[in-house]
């Protein structure tokens, strides 16, 4: 028996992470999230959803992402809006995310790494990958992927241990710049034109995405302890600020 039993605990515990449905939810050009971070992401009117996916990226971390396009008529995808909530698991406390972009910016008041290329339609994916996840809900709508693109990926790490992430990839159909992938590539014809063409695509990643940090939902005033009451009183002098907080605690 205790065989038996030795034998179902190592079966269990070697099978990899389960995951629960989508938790963010998506209306229309938005989607909120109400933790890991608590955020607002509103993107162009003109997108269209096209839905989500929740899984155990490689064993290693909880990945869930949402797709949004801008498409024409015959549903050839012109612009790509790719959100990710990311978190390694617990039984691997051990992995970080590490990124090294020297180029941030900050949307919402939150810091992002930022990076840009160019991708072939035809390019290798990596099995399992993200990117495999996404491009498998892309065709089961029906949409189609322009020959190249370009990309913006924006990254906001949540705290010092970096174990989770905020990821926002905004890609264009490459086709307007009248160059290729090939063409834009480090060793292509055109890759001295890259860098006003990525500065340009970078601003226009910042201008359609809007992020907005929002208040903890799980927050009211009556979960101050006396302390931080003394200290709110103790700090600030305008007596409305106080009456306020007191008089929403007894409420």
């Amino acid at each position: 028996m205790l065989r038996q039993i030795a034998a179902v605990f190592l079966v269990c515990t070697s099978l990899p992470a389960q995951t629960n449905g989508p938790e963010r939810k998506a209306e229309g050009n938005v989607i909120t999230s109400q933790h890991d971070p608590n955020v607002r992401i509103e993107l162009p009117k003109s997108v269209q959803y096209v839905g989500a996916d929740r899984w155990v990226l490689y064993d290693i971390a909880d990945c869930e992402l949402h797709a949004f396009v801008e498409a024409n008529g015959q549903k050839n995808v012109q612009r790509l809006y790719w959100v990710q909530f990311e978190g390694y698991v617990p039984t691997r406390p051990e992995l970080k995310h590490k990124y090294d972009s020297p180029r941030h910016a900050t949307m919402g008041g939150l810091d992002f790494y930022v990076d840009a290329w160019v991708r072939q339609k035809d390019a290798e994916t990596q099995k399992g990958s993200d990117r495999e996840h996404i491009e498998a809900l892309i065709r089961a709508k029906g949409y189609k992927m322009p020959e190249g693109m370009m990309y913006v990926r924006l990254v906001h790490l949540l705290d010092e241990q970096k174990r989770k992430e905020l990821m926002v990839i905004y890609g264009e159909d490459l086709s307007h710049t009248g160059f290729t992938a090939t063409d834009l590539s480090e060793r292509g014809r055109a890759f001295s034109r890259w860098p006003v063409i990525e500065d340009a695509l970078i601003e226009r990643a910042k201008n359609k995405i809007t992020i907005r940090v929002l208040g903890n939902p799980n927050f009211n005033v009556g979960m101050l302890s006396a302390n931080a009451l003394h200290a709110l009183h103790k700090n600030f002098t305008n007596s409305s600020i106080v009456c306020f907080v007191c008089s929403s605690m007894i409420q």
